[in-house]
């Protein structure tokens, strides 16, 4: 008995040093966008007494109140009204006075987190408990917070502001599925003559006069419609959209930008969504802007592109939540109404017979993926494939300092495990012009599948004998039974640092209708000439040394976003 009273007094002794010892350092900010920096921070995870525990860089050192404790994630910021500005909330404690409403921890010394070079320690009394020093063990960046996930630092670039969603499950969902130019519009004009209580649009460009129209009438009937928009989008806002947008706001339609040139500083590089949601109950994705090219008119040409229609209130609601989160920022401005409305220019577009009907799908698994909280779905997915893996993109290109894409790695590393790969590019001339672009990416692909002999084989699409414009599809489709619709291109810009969105949809009979298409448009493709680069230099572009000057401002641009 005296024995097992001593054994318990000995652990109740050992709970409280065994629980303080899982306290660390989970983010920190050292480079914010306010002047000088006021609104820095640093946030500690764990639970149990801080006495005993301190925060020290190189120059000061933080400790804590006696008696305070931690339990879960606490947030010490530099000043706290300054924190509240950028984040809305007030912090745990502040380490520099500007609020009564916030404690303070006890400073000794001047605690400065330098933006270029400087370093975090978490100690218990004496013993190092935690180090992190940039820029040896990471690349500061203005604006950029740094997480450890997982045990690792920056799995993705996350910008002040930004949002952090969870990827989402939801079984036994109805969908209706389409492709442009053959069936798109029809769709919309459907969802959209559907809604009767509210619409939220989320699109980086709209200068379609016939989705406008529709708009303003379900505006006119009574629904609660609301946009956001790109407000910097490459090249800038076109005359066309900024009239088609003037005269829906003057109808008394909100009309919000995210970010402009010289305005608040965006929390993404880019608004790329394309996506609708009509009554809190379902949503529609597509990869193409709304755009006549994007989205025709029934019976003429466009682009190719892939598009779904969710019918399911959960969806909904994640959807809506982001849209939110988005539509709420402090880089969201109102439209500023131009004062004459102009008819807009209308696309020149072919008519033509359209061959892919909208089909409808049931009991279908879903998973929304949302740049950039949840876009590493889509590498996981191509992970899973065990037989064969069908990618059409606008383009693929390698990632910054000529890192190959992990995205075409991921297809790379299918084929070889026996996966049949293939891809299928545009080859649209500004897809092709420079000197490292699809037609190169498209021969590097077909020399290392040749010289590795791997079922991987990629082509350029003649997009005249296919019948439409130009590949603007984001897909996937993997092994017959699931298929990604989004608007993510394959760079690096698209996936760590636009705003998003897309869906994974689990059903073969979706896998099955955009393989028919995805199978038409390969007929049409071609391999494209023999590489350049040396051997062994694994798709790995240098820089365009001499792009045509005359059109860089234009051309250069609109690649890279289209």
């Amino acid at each position: 008995m005296h024995k097992s009273l001593l054994s318990l007094l000995i652990l109740l002794l050992l709970i409280p040093a065994t629980v303080s010892a899982g306290i660390t350092v989970i983010a920190f900010c050292p480079d914010p966008y306010l002047p000088n920096d006021p609104d820095e921070f640093i946030v500690l995870s764990g639970q149990g007494a801080l006495d005993g525990w301190t925060i020290r860089d190189n120059q000061a050192t933080l400790s804590f109140p006696p008696g305070r404790r931690i339990d879960g994630d606490l947030v010490i910021a530099r000043q706290a009204e300054a924190y509240k500005l950028t984040h809305g909330t007030y912090p745990d404690f502040e380490w520099e006075e500007s609020t009564p409403a916030v404690p303070n921890v006890i400073r000794n010394g001047q605690f400065i987190l330098a933006n270029a070079a400087d370093e975090i320690t978490l100690h218990y009394h004496d013993e190092l408990r935690f180090a992190i020093t940039w820029p040896q063990d990471l690349r500061s960046r203005e604006g950029q917070v740094h997480r450890i996930i997982d045990g690792e630092w920056n799995p993705r670039p996350f910008m002040i502001g930004q949002s952090d969603f969870s990827p989402l499950r939801v079984e036994g969902v109805s969908a209706t599925l389409f492709v442009s130019p053959d069936s798109a519009y029809e769709v919309f004009e459907e969802a959209i003559l559907s809604a009767d209580h509210t619409i939220l649009m989320s699109v980086y460009e709209f200068t379609h006069p016939g989705i406008a129209d529709l708009i303003q009438d379900a505006h006119n009937r009574g629904v609660n419609v609301r946009i956001l928009l790109e407000g910097g989008p490459v090249g800038g806002v076109s005359p066309d959209q900024t009239n088609l947008l003037s005269g829906l706001n003057r109808t008394g339609i909100p009309v919000d930008m995210m970010g402009s040139p010289g305005g608040e500083r965006s929390r993404y590089r880019f608004l790329h969504t394309k996506y609708l949601i009509i009554d809190g109950e379902s949503v529609i994705i597509t990869s193409e802007n709304f755009k006549e090219s994007g989205i025709p008119f029934a019976g003429f040409e466009g682009n190719r592109g892939w598009g779904v229609w969710i019918h399911d209130r959960r969806f909904a609601d994640y959807f809506t939540m982001v849209y939110a989160d988005d539509a709420l920022g402090r880089d969201i401005t109102p439209i500023i109404p131009v004062a004459t409305i102009n008819d807009p220019e209308r696309d020149r577009l072919t008519p033509r017979t359209s061959r892919y009907a909208p089909i409808i799908i049931h009991e279908a698994t879903v998973m929304p993926v949302i740049s950039p909280d949840t876009s590493h779905l889509v590498p996981a997915m191509i992970t899973e494939a065990t037989t064969s893996v069908e990618i059409q993109q606008a383009y693929i290109r390698n990632w910054t300092r000529n890192d190959p894409n992990p995205w075409l790695d991921e297809a790379v590393a299918a084929a070889h495990r026996g996966v049949h790969v293939r891809i299928l590019l545009d080859a649209s001339w500004f897809n092709i012009v420079g000197d490292n672009d699809n037609d190169e990416m498209v021969a590097f692909i077909n020399a290392y599948a040749q010289r590795t002999d791997i079922p991987l084989e990629a082509r350029l699409i003649d997009a005249r004998r296919a019948g439409i414009t130009k590949i603007h599809t984001k897909g996937v489709i993997i092994d017959g039974r699931a298929v990604l619709v989004s608007s993510i291109n394959w760079n690096e810009n698209s996936p760590m640092n636009n705003r998003e969105a897309g869906v994974i949809i689990e059903h073969p009979e979706a896998a099955a209708y955009y393989l028919r298409v995805f199978n038409e448009d390969w007929k049409s493709g071609y391999q494209s000439r023999e590489p350049t680069l040396i051997e062994g230099d694994w798709i790995k572009p240098a820089i365009a040394a001499s792009m045509l000057i005359f059109f860089a401002g234009i051309i250069i641009g609109r690649r890279f976003l289209r």
